[in-house]
């Protein structure tokens, strides 16, 4: 359990860290450029993939057992602390309410922030799985 907990920390760590440091770069220099809907639709795809590079990362660092329960444990603390961190933090640093928050999501965007949420939650345990291999005895047949 320790395991899970500690992975699904640093989990979020690095992924709330990597949007941390994206945040601005989309909302200062992008958003002004393409408009808010197109910095975040151009921001998602760079996001998954340090998600997906996170998840690989930390199952294989932190050797999560590739069982359903802890892989899921690790990516559900994760976004948890990803929603927890993004109404506790990131409204108060861009002085909005939860109200304010919601009210103002674009609605193509923030779908596809959620269906980004839900994928983080995933991802660890789509990643790293063992492969399987055919035992020693098996005759493997080929095509003439």
């Amino acid at each position: 359990m320790a395991r899970v907990v500690g992975a699904g920390l640093l989990y979020f760590a690095l992924t709330f860290g990597a949007g941390f440091l994206l945040g601005p770069i989309r909302i200062l220099w992008l958003e002004p450029r393409l408009g808010a809907r197109n910095a975040e639709l151009l921001e998602i795809p760079v996001m998954v993939g340090v998600t997906f590079l996170a998840a690989r990362w930390v199952t294989g660092r932190l050797a999560v057992p590739p069982a359903a329960g802890p892989r899921l444990g690790m990516g559900v603390l994760a976004a948890t602390l990803l929603l927890a961190a993004e109404f506790g933090l990131v409204l108060r640093l861009r002085g909005l309410t939860l109200e304010d928050y919601f009210a103002s999501r674009d609605p193509v965007s923030g779908g596809a922030y959620y269906a980004s949420l839900l994928l983080l939650a995933l991802l660890p345990l789509l990643v790293n799985r063992p492969r399987a291999t055919p035992s020693r005895n098996a005759v493997v047949r080929r095509r003439p």
